[in-house]
């Protein structure tokens, strides 16, 4: 049974455009390579031939992998998001209490973090600690260097 994903619009359209280059850009591309390494001959000591068969393995798990994931995804629609608690695609302020810095991310599902964007997972340990936290209240966040607090600062879309 596969498990339902939320993402943005612009998140699922990548996911899509993904599957889309696997189906019609890279597999006729391996079944050329397969085509190409069968016609010089023996098989049964073709290098070319068992690298590209592998590579065709490979890529049509990934297809299928991506197409459970598209068919399983939904789209958040975040004109209706309740800003006064931490959800999926609230933008977040956080204080580290250790040492007063303020940070701010925007809460995605796995496959859209990027922490580069200020984008954490919601399945990540800081994503899992702030989800249902109100403004002012305190996430105790296991980190591999013990508990950190976050006081949350800000709720936004």
């Amino acid at each position: 049974m596969s498990q339902i994903t939320y993402y943005t619009k612009e998140g699922l359209k990548k996911l899509k455009d993904e599957l889309h280059e696997m189906k019609t850009v890279q597999r006729p591309s391996i079944s050329n390579q397969i085509a190409e390494a069968r016609d010089k001959g023996d098989l049964s000591e073709n290098a070319e031939y068992d690298a590209a068969k592998e590579a065709q393995g490979i890529l049509e798990m990934k297809i299928a992998k991506l197409e459970a994931i598209v068919a399983n995804a939904r789209v958040i629609d975040d004109s209706h998001i309740d800003n006064s608690k931490v959800l999926i695609l609230s933008k977040v302020k956080i204080k580290n209490l250790l040492n007063n810095m303020m940070l701010e991310y925007t809460l995605v599902a796995e496959n859209e973090a990027d922490l580069k964007l200020k984008k954490i997972s919601v399945d990540s340990p800081i994503g899992k600690g702030l989800l249902g936290k109100k403004v002012s209240e305190v996430a105790e966040i296991q980190t591999p260097n013990g508990i950190v607090k976050f006081e949350i600062m800000d709720i936004s879309r």
